[in-house]
């Protein structure tokens, strides 16, 4: 069986969407899928492990590898740098392996300009009040903070249109299946499964 070029899936969603839970659980149900891992320059948080949650570097060597052109995304959100490597994520692609990139729309941007064929989904919440309810989480916030999320939610989801697949995250177990249907569909296209079945097909059409 010849190895296939994996896809390359930008997965995207307004915070409290539930698109961490979903992913984690889609790579938990999936074979060949894989979640990229971030570089980083803040801190390790407790509980964290380097190579598995981020890539932890300092200041100097992540703006030396943005200098360097090793990074096919990245951005600064809250004082700290956040970046995708490219050698990683086309080695993973060309080992066989589905990547998803857990990302914004505007790295999704970024991602798209050198990888056209990247497929995105984006995640939405069945409703403003459902949204609203699981950004307030258990009640420690205050109404200023939960309106500045929501208004930053809101800034997210009118890119929406700019990704392929779109799912809305009602209830967890059908947004999951459904992710899982969009892998599924995009495995089985006709040029995926020629590449991956070429030995299967030149046999079959006694061209072996």
């Amino acid at each position: 069986m010849a190895e296939s070029q994996g896809t390359l899936y930008i997965v995207a969603a307004p915070s409290g969407a539930g698109k961490t839970s979903l992913v984690r659980a889609l790579l938990e149900r999936s074979e060949g899928l894989a979640l990229s891992v971030s570089h980083t320059t803040r801190p390790m948080r407790s509980g964290e492990e380097a190579g598995v949650h981020y890539h932890f570097v300092d200041r100097e060597r992540f703006q030396a590898m943005v200098a360097a052109g090793d990074f096919l995304e990245h951005a600064e959100v809250f004082g700290n740098h956040y970046g995708t490597s490219r050698s990683a994520v086309e080695a993973q692609l060309a080992a066989g392996l589905d990547v998803i990139l857990e990302i914004d729309w505007q790295g999704a941007r970024q991602v798209r300009a050198a990888f056209p064929e990247a497929l995105g989904i984006f995640i939405l919440p069945p409703s403003r009040a459902a949204l609203e309810e699981r950004l307030r989480g258990r009640g420690q916030d205050s109404d200023e903070v939960i309106a500045g999320r929501m208004a930053r939610a809101v800034d997210e989801m009118v890119h929406f249109d700019e990704f392929d697949y779109l799912v809305i995250n009602d209830d967890f177990d059908v947004a999951l299946e459904q992710l899982a249907a969009i892998l599924t569909a995009q495995r089985l296209r006709q040029p995926c499964q020629q590449q991956r079945h070429a030995d299967l097909i030149k046999s079959l059409l006694g061209t072996a």
